[in-house]
């Protein structure tokens, strides 16, 4: 019997029965994220059902001396959830409770398999919502694993901002937790900030305390259409320095707009376009959609409409929130590649326009759109994986791209997270402080068992 044969009767001895799998079309299925990285299947794939069932797996990996990667719902697109070396992947669907709803202090307890749209609904019923939106329907650990942004972070935060507390189980099998449920603390380090975003390479979230909010009183999305990318970005800077309470903001360039409209059935025109939203009491909001309009008009704005039905909002924003999914059935047997960055808001300007003048020189297909309300915005390529020579463009891309955001004291990645993709860039953005990282990294998982080779890298890791 070989090493994993053994392992595998372990674990099915420890669990149960179902819990554990090698099938291979399983296997297959946790090869690979949303990504353009190369997928490679993990030797098994458990799913546990509590904290304790993670202990388990853990202790039993260590005893066998092979690498665990975590696993919400593979919508990653850095291949965070790759398992290179093989080893256990923990797919943590089946914990996937609502456990317990304060409204009173506005925090709700979840298990990691939670996803956003499960734990809105269940909210829903306290008229209470979780905001972070990062598009996708992610599960709630793979949000706090990589610190997931979206459409509302302007007003709201992002991922990190949201989270009270986490358990957290280690390298060694022992179980703890970063926080309590206090609104503020002064007492010790902050291991909340420290796990949020450490894309499973320092422990396996098994349960969040997270944030919530009360469902506003009042909604009012917008559509506003602009001549340039750069009359559009412009008039969000200056929306933002008014100090108008907005929502979300997000930028949706003239190519992105072409592909919405076909997949999403719209007739939005096709002209670099703002999507905003604005939360509050109805006479504030009259005043904040009114002195949006002067100022967007005041940036060369051709049309703009609101909208209060509610599907119509909706309606608006699905065709958002699906547009990576546009291009994709607009470019049958091409991969998708999503990059990220974000720069100073000041900077951002200068940064789309330079992001459209290396697609146009570099001659490839793509569009450019985010939440440019906190400075972040995203290329969307598709990309011949077999054709070498546009695989080559495409780095030269996000090279360019990431260069220009760090000189100007940006980020390699917003919100999408390093995994594999961005781990080059980790040296020149933070210097000396990598090292720091490292350290941290070594003293949680000496072994580099953790979802090894990600976000940072020992080279004395197995």
């Amino acid at each position: 019997m070989n090493k994993t044969e053994s392992l595998y009767e372990e674990l099915r001895n420890s669990l149960k029965e179902h819990q554990v799998s090698r099938n291979e079309t399983l296997r297959e299925q946790h090869s690979h994220d949303e990504s353009y990285h190369k997928p490679s299947p993990p030797d098994l794939v458990t799913f546990p059902e509590s904290s304790h069932d993670v202990e388990i797996i853990v202790k039993i990996a260590n005893a066998y001396e092979v690498p665990v990667t975590p696993y919400g719902l593979g919508t990653s697109l850095e291949g965070h959830v790759i398992p290179y070396h093989q080893g256990i992947t923990i797919d943590f669907s089946e914990m996937n409770q609502v456990l317990e709803v304060r409204e009173s202090d506005f925090l709700v307890k979840v298990q990691p398999g939670v996803t956003r749209s499960q734990l809105n609904k269940e909210l829903k019923k306290y008229g209470l919502f979780f905001s972070v939106d990062p598009g996708a329907d992610a599960t709630l650990g793979g949000m706090a694993a990589t610190n997931a942004s979206g459409t509302t972070s302007v007003k709201y935060g992002v991922m990190r901002d949201q989270v009270r507390d986490l358990e957290v189980v280690l390298a060694d099998g022992n179980v703890i937790h970063t926080g309590n449920l206090a609104q503020k603390s002064a007492s010790g380090y902050n291991l909340n900030s420290l796990f949020v975003g450490s894309e499973g390479t320092l422990g396996c979230i098994t349960e969040l305390t997270l944030k919530v909010y009360g469902i506003p009183e009042h909604i009012v999305a917008a559509r506003a259409s602009f001549p340039t990318v750069d009359d559009a970005v412009k008039a969000v800077v200056s929306v933002l320095q008014a100090g108008v309470p907005i929502a979300r903001v997000e930028l949706v360039d003239e190519p992105s707009m072409k592909q919405a409209n076909i997949f999403s059935d719209t007739r939005y025109k096709e002209q670099p376009t703002l999507f905003l939203e604005f939360h509050g009491n109805e006479p504030g909001l009259k005043h904040d959609v009114t002195f949006t309009k002067e100022i967007v008009e005041d940036h060369n704005c051709e049309e703009i409409y609101f909208e209060e039905d509610n599907a119509a909002r909706n309606r608006l924003w699905e065709a958002r929130h699906n547009l990576a999914y546009a291009y994709i059935h607009g470019n049958p047997g091409k991969k998708l590649m999503v990059t990220d960055v974000c720069v100073p808001i000041s900077e951002l300007a200068g940064a789309i326009k330079h992001a459209r003048e290396a697609i146009d020189h570099l001659n490839l297909d793509g569009g450019i759109l985010g939440h440019v309300g906190d400075g972040n915005y995203h290329i969307l390529l598709m990309l011949n994986m077999d054709d070498s020579e546009e695989v080559n463009k495409a780095e030269q891309l996000n090279e360019r791209i990431v260069g220009y955001a760090l000189e100007r004291g940006g980020t390699c990645t917003g919100e999408h997270g390093v995994g594999v993709g961005k781990m080059k860039y980790q040296q020149k953005e933070h210097g000396h402080a990598l090292e720091v990282m490292k350290n941290i990294k070594k003293a949680l998982d000496p072994d580099g068992r953790l979802n090894p080779y990600k976000l940072v890298h020992n080279r004395e890791e197995n």
